[in-house]
């Protein structure tokens, strides 16, 4: 059984606020990241969990928005912090969060118990050995494409996880690997991408809100 109390003795912590859709939701995000980095290079092993990305803002809006309906299943991939994962279930979706970093579990756990996301699942997940049993009407994800070699591991993640007719939302920057894996995925999903912009006194920043739903196969026709 997770125990908040035991997490917060285990992690230095501090709390960050987000509204989303005139809700407040507090997320507990770590007070340093050097406990998760290993050597000087900062940059090339940035725990990628460990922030919350203007993606996963602009994804839970998008579920938050989505009509609650009986029996509707989310799989969120890559959920990092737990913040897209614990809005959704907040605003009545039926959502199972996961993650592989041990690190990042144990956050997207103590920000579903910080929330009171009691119907809120959390489980363990390796895009390469997948192992869920069941499927589900929705997967998605923010910030889950940075490298090429995850391509075809979540291709697979999608075809093992998603239900027939179902859908998969993705979020993420504009970056060279995004728009890559979106062109890759073109071949096989009906797309619908909208550009959504942030803006800050600090920086603007543009990300890819992309709904792919599995093209049907057309039967070749007998001449």
């Amino acid at each position: 059984m997770f125990s908040l109390d035991e997490f917060q003795k285990a992690y230095e912590t501090e709390i960050s606020e987000v509204a989303i859709r005139g809700r407040r939701f507090q997320v507990l995000v770590p007070k340093s990241l050097e406990p998760f980095t290993q050597g000087d290079d900062l940059f090339s092993r940035f725990p990628l969990w460990s922030k919350i990305w203007e993606a996963s803002l602009i994804l839970a809006d998008e579920l938050a928005g989505m009509p609650v309906l009986p029996q509707r299943t989310f799989l969120e991939i890559g959920s990092g912090l737990g913040l897209v994962g614990v809005v959704a279930a907040s605003f009545g979706h039926a959502v199972t969060m996961t993650e592989y970093d041990p690190h990042a579990l144990a956050f997207a756990r103590a920000n579903a118990q910080l929330n009171r996301c009691s119907n809120l699942r959390v489980e363990h997940l390796d895009w390469h050995q997948p192992h869920l049993v069941e499927r589900f009407d929705i997967i998605a994800g923010s910030e889950v494409i940075y490298h090429e070699r995850d391509f075809e591991p979540l291709q697979g993640v999608f075809r093992k996880f998603l239900k027939p007719g179902g859908e998969v939302i993705l979020c993420g920057e504009m970056r060279k690997t995004t728009l890559a894996f979106f062109a890759l995925m073109q071949e096989t999903y009906a797309m619908n991408a909208r550009k959504k912009t942030l803006r800050s006194q600090e920086k603007s920043v543009s990300v890819i809100l992309c709904r792919m739903t599995p093209r049907v196969a057309t039967p070749a026709r007998e001449g």
